[in-house]
């Protein structure tokens, strides 16, 4: 398995003791290939949680790929003082993992598969946290089918983990 060794993303969470936990989530994809997302697509964890993304689509390579400047020249869709993440090419079964520890909110999404909007939004904290930072939304540097995928932050707080309108 490939794991992103050396990679930590700043973010930082709401619920209180649960830093240093691992929360997974799923790079999944329909039988023929047809559909890819991200499971759970919204995702609310504390302060220094460690995200694990796995590829469980037996069929494609994915990416979980933070929206920044220094990556692929994308305009920031992450807090200003948390440091971008890629996993490169993840194959079956394989693995990526951040831990993040900036308070705000990040947008993340799969390289290949972006037009089809595999993409995912993770808060840390709440917009109560100091430093909280949401500075990166409602941009227009994303497709309109990227925006109206991504679960609104209230959403995401209230439910704590928001899976694809379809049950996917």
């Amino acid at each position: 398995m490939k794991l992103g060794g050396g990679v930590i993303a700043a973010l930082a969470a709401p619920r209180a003791g649960q830093g240093n936990s691992i929360t997974h989530i799923e790079m999944r994809g329909s039988a023929r290939g047809e559909r890819v997302w991200f499971d759970p697509i919204g995702l609310w964890v504390a302060p220094g949680t460690i995200l694990r993304f796995t590829n469980r689509d037996p069929s494609n390579s994915h990416t979980a790929t933070s929206y920044h400047p220094t990556i692929y020249d994308r305009t920031r869709r992450i807090p200003a003082a948390a440091h971008p993440w890629d996993s490169d090419f993840l194959l079956p079964e394989a693995y990526f993992e951040v831990s993040l520890t900036i308070s705000g909110v990040y947008d993340y999404y799969c390289l290949p598969h972006e037009a089809a909007a595999m993409v995912g939004r993770i808060v840390v904290g709440t917009p109560a946290d100091t430093g909280w930072d949401d500075s990166a939304l409602g941009r227009d540097d994303v497709s309109d089918q990227v925006l109206s995928a991504l679960p609104p932050v209230d959403r995401i707080i209230a439910e704590g983990s928001v899976r694809q309108e379809d049950g996917s």
